[in-house]
């Protein structure tokens, strides 16, 4: 015997839906500021990586390392924002749902998505890491210079 098991509707009110389009416009404008961000870190260590071809030193080197932190962790703290509010997205789409309708309250889900878990995660790393690393091979030719002259 064969049943054809099927899932029950769901229904979701307009209402509901609207507060899932408040949600995502926020996490489209979280994304938008992250590129931002990413192009942003890209123009200034490209300005520092470019001075330093020209005259290498380890204190500019250094230096260039700060807007690169900066950065990292601003870019973080918009990437934590974004899965804060895809968590609060997740709830909101669930029928029978506690959330309060129009709610923007991402509070709940703090202990959900850690800051060093967003630092070091791999979108962090893989883009950060690799401008601090070109960094420090910046710093460590500057430093092999110094010594050498």
């Amino acid at each position: 015997m064969t049943s054809s098991a099927t899932a029950p509707a769901v229904t979701i009110t307009p209402e509901a839906i609207k507060h899932l389009e408040f949600i995502q416009a926020v996490i489209a404008r979280l994304g938008n500021g992250s590129f931002l961000i990413k192009g942003w870190t890209m123009t200034v260590a490209g300005v520092f990586f470019g001075v330093l071809v020209s005259r290498p030193g380890w204190l500019l080197a250094l230096a260039g390392l700060v807007p690169i932190g900066g950065f990292w962790l601003l870019d973080s703290y918009f990437l934590r924002q974004e899965r804060l509010f895809r968590k609060l997205y997740d709830d909101v789409r669930k029928p029978g749902t506690n959330v309060e309708l129009f709610s923007m309250n991402v509070q709940p889900y703090d202990s959900a998505v850690s800051w060093t878990g967003v630092v070091r995660s791999h979108t962090m790393i893989n883009f950060y890491g690799m401008l601090a690393l070109i960094d420090l091979v910046f710093i460590g030719w500057g430093v092999v210079r110094a010594v050498t002259s």
